[in-house]
């Protein structure tokens, strides 16, 4: 089990090296954007057709967009993977 902590620890740890700390000045840039302002039309627009609240309806939006991130994240590794195969192939 103190295995386990140990590269638990260091995972977080490794991590925060990574942080930029201007996420306070990011956020109130994203907060202010044209592209925020359309995703909350979104929602009010999927709140008011789907006969849900808009807090509902922005977690859909944003469920859908982490998908479909995941998706195109798996179908990009499997393709430079398919490639590192055939690179791989004796000719």
């Amino acid at each position: 089990m103190d295995s386990i902590q140990l590269f638990n620890t260091a995972i977080i740890k490794s991590k925060e090296k990574k942080i930029n700390p201007s996420y306070e000045e990011r956020l109130k840039i994203i907060c202010e954007s044209p592209a925020l302002e359309a995703i909350n039309k979104a929602a009010g627009h999927l709140a008011e057709s789907q006969h849900i609240s808009k807090d509902q309806a922005a977690m859909e939006i944003i469920e859908t967009i982490r998908e479909l991130d995941s998706i195109w994240g798996d179908y990009v590794t499997m393709e430079g993977i398919d490639r590192i195969k055939k690179s791989l192939r004796p000719s």
